[in-house]
Parts: C-alpha cells; sequence; structure tokens
C-alpha cells in the first residue's frame, strides 16, 4: 500500500504531498490544495492512503483508497 503524506513546508506558506514520505511530489498553496491531489493520487494508485499531518509530523487524518 503507497502513503501519500500531506504536510507544511517549515514556515506552514505552502503544503507538500509526499509519497512514502521520501522525496516531494508537488508543492501547492493551500492545504486544500495539496488534499485534493493527495487524495487523486491515491485513487489512482490503489489501495493507498493519505496521511495529513501538522507541523510537528502528527497525523491529523488518515483517508484509505
Amino acid at each position: 500500500m503507497k502513503t501519500f503524506s500531506v504536510v507544511p513546508n517549515a514556515d506552514e506558506t505552502s503544503w507538500i504531498v509526499k509519497l512514502e514520505d521520501v522525496a516531494p511530489e508537488e508543492v501547492y498553496g493551500s492545504k486544500d490544495d495539496a488534499i485534493s491531489a493527495a487524495e487523486q493520487m491515491a485513487k489512482e494508485n490503489t489501495p493507498s492512503k493519505v496521511e495529513i499531518m501538522d507541523k510537528d509530523d502528527n497525523i491529523q487524518e488518515e483517508k484509505n483508497f
């Protein structure tokens, strides 16, 4: 199962979507845009999940696809 993580950058001015918490896939200007993109990537790569993280790398929400 692939894991797509949505995490804020250091100063929380943009949001990053990472695959397997390794390499950034894309950078987005808003949290909602990043979540939408991560969900779309997860749907295209089922089975997979999306983890939405806070600035301290704690999981706020998890969605399975």
